[in-house]
C-alpha cells in the first residue's frame, strides 16, 4: 500500500535559539489554607490583562516561533495536514417539512456554512456563510434552529471562540436577519415555539451601569429563560422562568415536538445532575404566564435528559437509581406525577435517545464504543442497529413526523460520515472521497490494570504494516473528568501520526462516563488521584508491551486532560519524552475565581473546603512544580480570548515550569490569538496548530523519517 512519508532526514538537535525563555517577573502573593499557612503565589501577576503580561507573551511568543520554525519536517507536516483536510464533510441533516438543513466544509475556508435543499437530493443552496463575518475567520456559527414551519432561522456566532453568543433570526425565503440581536447569551438552549412566533432562550443580566457595582458583578449567576417574538426589540423579550433565590443555577428550555410542553433543566454545575420542571403551553397569546408549572423532578440526584413526548407521556434518560442509565416515561394527565421504567439499566451504559418515525432509537457505551438498539414505544421489539465497526455515533437526528435516523459515524481510521437507516439498515447517506485508506490502519482494544487493581480500557491505533519487533513514538491522549467518555473519533492529525509511524493510544480513565455513574464518581474529588495512577498505568502498559519505550512515549490532554497531564508530569517527569498540555486547568487553589470555573467544583471539590484545599493541593499541576527537576519537552498550548479555562493557568504553569527546569529540554508556550477554548476555531489555525504539536511531538521522539 501507499504510505505518505516526510522526506526529511530525522534531526537529533534542533539548533539552539539565541537565549531561553523569557523570565516572568516573580512576585509574594500567596494562596491561604485554611489552616493559615501562605502558599507561594509567585506568578499571580499573570492573571492580569496588563501591559507586562501582554509583553511577557508576547515575547513567549518569539521564542516559542523561533524554536519551532526549526523543527525540520514542520512545513511537510503543515502541507500533508491542510492535503487531507482538504474534503467535504456534512454533518446530519434536520428535516423541515420537505427540506432539510445540514452544515458543510469543504476543507479549505475557515469555517462550515450551513445549506438548504429538497429531501433527498444533493441540490441545495447556502443559507449562510459565516465566512463572510470577518476577514481571518474568528467569527463562527455556533447553535441554530430552523422554525417548526420553515420560515425562520434563529442562529448563534461567537467571535475569537468565546462562549458567549449573539442570537439572531433569519427570514429564510428573504434571506436577511431581523434587527433584533440577542446578546448576553451563553451555555444556552435554543427551542422555538409550535407556532414559529419566537424562540425560548436564556441569557444572563446585562452587567450593572454603576462602577461600584460593576465591580462585584459575577456576569455568570441569575441567569433566565426568556422568550423572543421575531421581529421584536431584545428590550421587549419577556422573562418565562427564572430562579433568584439561586443564582448560581443554569436554566435552559426545550419544546417538545408537538408544541404542548416546555421542558426547563435547570443545572448547578457541569457534573450533569439536574432538576426538571414543565411549562404547558396552551393557545394563550404568552401561554407560559398562564401556565402552572409541573415539577417533577425538585433534586440533584442524577441526570434527567427530556428525550421527546407521545401526548401526555414525557420520555426521559436518567442516572438516578441506575448509575449507567434507564429509560422512564411519566404521564403528565394522571397525578400524582409517577415515573414508570420503560428500558432498565443494562450492563451497557445508555447515553443518548430519539425518536425516529414510530420508534425509538437507543444509544449504548459498550467498552467505550456504541451500540444503536431500535425499540418501539412500549419499549419491546428490541433489534439492532448494525454499525459499520466499532466506534462513536457522534451525533443522532430523528422526529416523529419523519420516518429516517440520520446518525454521524465516526472512528479512529474513519472520518464522520452521515448514516441514514432505510429498512433496518445504516447507509451512508454522502459518500465522500477520501485522501487515504481507512483499510490501511487498525485499532485493537485492550485493558490493563490501574495501580489499585481497577480494569481500565485503551484503544491502540496504528498503520496496519506497522512492524511489532521493536518500539515506536507513540502519543498517549487522555481526559478523565465530568463525565465525559473517550470514544474512537478520527482526527486528522491523529491519522498523520500513525502515517509517519507513530502509535496512537486513547485511555478510557476514570471520571469519565464510559461505564456510567460510578465510573465517573470514582475518578472526582478525593478520587482524582486515581484518575492520574489510570494514566500512568496505561503509559506502563504501552512500555512493557513493547509498543513504545519511554524515550518514544508522548502524552497529550485538553482542558481537564490539560491538568491531567500536568499532574501526571509532575509526578513522574521522568516517564515520558514529551507533553503537550492544552488549554489546562493548571491552578487548583484559584480556578474557581475564574469565569465558570466555581460550576467544576462537583468534579475537583472547592478549594474553600478545608478537605478539599488539602486534596487539590496535593496534585495542582502549577503548585506541584518541582524546582531543580529535568523535565522532558513540553508545549504548553493556550488561547488568548478562552473565557471558560483562561490562559492565566497556562501563563502561570509556564512560568513555573521554566523556572524549574534543570534540564536541556526546551520548555515552551504557544498562544492562538484570537481564539478561545476550541470551539469555532478557523481552520487555519487549527491546521497552524496541529502542525506545531506533531512537529514537536515527532522531533521529540525520534520518530524516523520512514519506516
Amino acid at each position: 500500500m501507499r504510505i505518505w512519508s516526510i522526506a526529511l532526514p530525522l534531526m537529533l538537535s534542533v539548533g539552539s535559539v539565541s537565549a531561553g525563555p523569557p523570565a516572568a517577573p516573580r512576585g509574594d502573593a500567596t494562596v491561604t489554607a485554611p489552616d493559615g499557612t501562605g502558599i507561594a503565589d509567585p506568578y499571580r501577576a499573570l492573571e492580569d490583562d496588563s501591559d507586562a503580561t501582554t509583553a511577557w507573551v508576547a515575547a513567549q511568543a518569539t521564542h516559542s516561533e523561533g524554536y519551532l520554525s526549526q523543527l525540520p519536517e514542520r512545513a511537510a507536516l503543515r502541507t500533508r495536514l491542510a492535503s487531507l483536510w482538504q474534503q467535504r464533510r456534512r454533518d446530519v441533516p434536520v428535516v423541515i417539512g420537505d427540506q432539510w438543513f445540514f452544515t458543510e466544509h469543504d476543507g479549505i475556508r475557515n469555517q462550515p456554512v450551513l445549506r438548504v435543499g429538497r429531501l433527498d437530493t444533493d441540490d441545495s443552496r447556502v443559507l449562510l456563510d459565516p465566512n463572510q463575518w470577518s476577514d481571518d475567520g474568528t467569527v463562527a456559527l455556533t447553535d441554530w434552529r430552523v422554525s417548526p414551519d420553515g420560515r425562520y432561522l434563529a442562529y448563534g456566532r461567537a467571535e475569537a471562540g468565546s462562549d458567549w453568543n449573539t442570537y439572531v433570526i433569519r427570514d429564510i425565503r428573504r434571506g436577511v436577519d431581523f434587527p433584533g440581536r440577542l446578546s448576553r447569551v451563553k451555555f444556552s438552549d435554543l427551542a422555538w415555539a409550535a407556532d414559529s412566533s419566537g424562540i425560548f432562550y436564556s441569557r444572563y443580566p446585562d452587567p450593572p451601569a454603576d462602577d461600584v457595582e460593576a465591580d462585584a458583578f459575577d456576569p455568570l449567576t441569575h441567569q433566565a429563560l426568556h422568550f423572543h417574538q421575531v421581529g421584536t426589540s431584545a428590550d421587549d423579550d419577556v422573562r418565562v422562568y427564572a430562579r433568584p433565590e439561586h443564582p448560581r443555577w443554569g436554566i435552559g428550555g426545550q419544546v417538545s415536538e408537538d408544541g404542548r410542553y416546555l421542558v426547563i433543566s435547570l443545572w448547578r454545575g457541569a457534573a450533569g445532575e439536574n432538576a426538571v420542571t414543565v411549562l404547558p403551553l396552551n393557545d394563550a397569546e404568552t401561554p407560559w404566564l398562564d401556565a402552572e408549572p409541573i415539577v417533577l423532578v425538585d433534586h440533584f440526584r442524577g441526570r434527567y435528559d427530556f428525550i421527546g413526548n407521545l401526548g401526555p407521556v414525557l420520555y426521559f434518560i436518567t442516572t438516578e437509581g441506575a448509575a449507567r442509565g434507564r429509560l422512564l416515561r411519566v404521564r403528565l394527565d394522571r397525578r400524582p406525577y409517577r415515573f414508570e421504567t420503560l428500558v432498565a439499566e443494562a450492563a451497557d451504559t445508555l447515553d443518548a435517545a430519539v425518536f425516529a418515525g414510530d420508534r425509538l432509537v437507543l444509544r449504548y457505551l459498550h467498552d467505550a464504543t456504541h451500540r444503536l438498539v431500535s425499540i418501539n414505544r412500549d419499549g419491546g421489539d428490541r433489534r439492532m442497529l448494525a454499525l459499520p465497526a466499532p466506534g462513536t455515533v457522534a451525533a443522532l437526528q430523528g422526529r416523529q413526523d419523519h420516518p429516517r435516523l440520520y446518525v454521524s459515524y465516526t472512528a479512529f481510521n474513519q472520518p464522520s460520515t452521515v448514516l441514514a437507516e432505510d429498512t433496518g439498515a445504516l447507509t451512508p447517506l454522502w459518500p465522500e472521497s477520501l485522501g487515504f485508506d481507512p483499510a490501511d490502519y487498525v485499532t485493537r482494544q485492550v485493558f490493563f490494570r490501574s495501580r489499585d487493581g481497577t480494569r481500565v480500557p485503551m484503544f491502540i491505533s496504528h498503520r496496519r504494516d506497522l512492524p511489532r519487533d521493536r518500539p515506536h513514538p507513540t502519543l498517549l491522549y487522555g481526559y478523565g473528568g465530568f463525565d465525559i467518555s473517550l470514544t474512537p473519533r478520527f482526527s486528522v492529525s491523529n491519522l498523520v501520526w500513525m502515517e509517519t509511524g507513530g502509535v496512537y493510544a486513547v485511555a478510557n480513565l476514570r471520571g469519565g462516563g464510559e461505564y456510567g455513574r460510578a465510573w465517573h464518581q470514582a475518578g472526582i474529588r478525593a478520587r482524582k488521584q486515581n484518575v492520574f495512577d489510570d494514566f500512568t498505568a496505561a503509559a506502563g502498559y504501552l512500555i512493557d508491551r513493547g509498543w513504545t519505550r519511554a524515550e518514544q512515549l508522548a502524552i497529550h490532554g485538553r482542558s481537564n486532560g490539560g491538568l491531567l497531564v500536568g499532574a501526571v508530569l509532575n509526578q513522574h517527569p521522568d516517564l515520558f519524552a514529551a507533553a503537550v498540555p492544552s488549554v489546562g486547568v493548571m491552578d487548583m487553589l484559584r480556578f474557581h475565581r475564574f469565569t465558570i470555573g466555581w460550576a467544576w467544583t462537583g468534579d475537583y471539590g472547592d478549594p474553600d473546603d478545608p478537605t478539599d484545599f488539602a486534596v487539590l493541593r496535593r496534585y495542582s499541576p502549577y503548585h506541584r512544580v518541582r524546582p531543580g527537576t529535568r523535565y522532558p519537552p513540553v508545549l504548553i498550548t493556550t488561547a488568548d480570548h478562552d473565557d471558560r479555562v483562561v490562559p492565566a493557568h497556562s501563563y502561570k504553569y509556564a512560568a513555573a515550569l521554566q523556572h524549574a527546569q534543570t534540564g536541556p529540554a526546551p520548555i515552551l508556550l504557544r498562544v492562538q490569538r484570537q481564539a478561545g477554548h476550541g470551539a469555532g476555531t478557523p481552520l487555519s489555525a487549527r491546521i497552524d496548530e496541529a502542525t506545531d504539536i506533531l512537529a514537536f511531538l515527532r522531533h521529540h521522539t525520534r520518530a524516523p523519517a520512514n519506516d
